[in-house]
């Protein structure tokens, strides 16, 4: 997620606009940062075929631009914007909650101006390019999914005006980031934080350890969250075009103010009432 849950900056760092965006001066990346993009994204790409939800993988075709590497936005820009009127905008790393808000309720989606050293690639704390455009952008090519996250975009606001966030930052975390789905009778990843991860795309389906929980958005909002390892627990949704209609339904306010009274959960806890899905065979 690209909120600053630990760093709430109340004003943008040097050479950043108002709204922290920055060029992305594409020109400006090197030859083997380049190619560090170049390795992630074939590496993601086998790895994903039979894990991956289909339109994820369909809709890795908006990446496949005139150049190699990185990604120029201005060129991106203009297939996503056609598809579904979502543009990617550069910003210099973690961003406030409501400048992230403020940013997807506009349809433009925050991605960090960096990517990830060699000694990374299996794992990076802080979202970088990779993250951010090869998890985020494919679905945001599908109309009911881009229409999602707008729409969380206009929920994250409205819980900032009151003092929820941190429990739309878990909606978006089990979903967003880390969500499954059912296809085809199958556990299948949609999240772009599993999407992006050579090893949690492995983990998140085949792993006995985490647990697998059937989505309720209640259970959702009450649960916490780890950022410094894989999951403990995954939300499965019989199909991630479902998440749109949930929260539309759904009175969040009122959830809000009834969990206030009720504990909240670990990731590694089973709450009564928890239906449990097995690991992928």
């Amino acid at each position: 997620m690209k909120t600053a849950q630990a760093d709430q900056a109340s004003s943008p760092p040097p050479g950043a606009a108002e709204d922290w965006t920055i060029p992305q001066r594409w020109e400006a990346f090197t030859p083997a940062q380049h190619g560090i993009w170049d390795i992630l994204f074939a590496r993601q790409q086998e790895l994903l075929e039979g894990r991956a939800v289909g339109a994820f993988l369909r809709s890795l075709d908006v990446l496949r631009l005139a150049h190699p590497g990185i990604p120029n936005f201005d060129e991106l820009n203009e297939r996503l914007y056609a598809a579904t009127g979502w543009t990617v905008v550069a910003v210099p790393g973690l961003v406030p909650d409501e400048v992230f808000h403020r940013h997807l309720s506009q349809r433009r989606f925050p991605a960090g101006n960096f990517i990830r050293t060699p000694e990374q690639l299996g794992y990076l704390q802080e979202p970088d390019v990779f993250h951010d455009v090869f998890g985020h952008v494919p679905l945001l090519a599908i109309p009911e999914w881009a229409d999602f996250m707008q729409a969380i975009g206009e929920m994250g606001l409205q819980a900032l005006d009151l003092g929820a966030i941190h429990r739309l930052a878990r909606l978006y975390w089990y979903t967003v980031e880390f969500g499954l789905a059912h296809e085809g009778g199958q556990l299948r990843i949609y999240g772009s934080g599993i999407v992006s991860s050579f090893n949690e795309s492995r983990y998140a389906l085949e792993s006995g350890t985490p647990n697998r929980i059937a989505f309720d958005l209640k259970r959702v909002l009450r649960t916490n969250y780890r950022i410094d390892d894989f999951q403990q627990c995954y939300f499965v949704i019989e199909h991630f075009r479902d998440l749109l209609d949930i929260v539309l339904k759904a009175d969040l306010p009122a959830l809000y103010a009834e969990l206030e009274g009720e504990q909240d959960l670990e990731p590694d806890e089973v709450a009564e009432g928890d239906d449990l899905i097995s690991a992928s065979p």
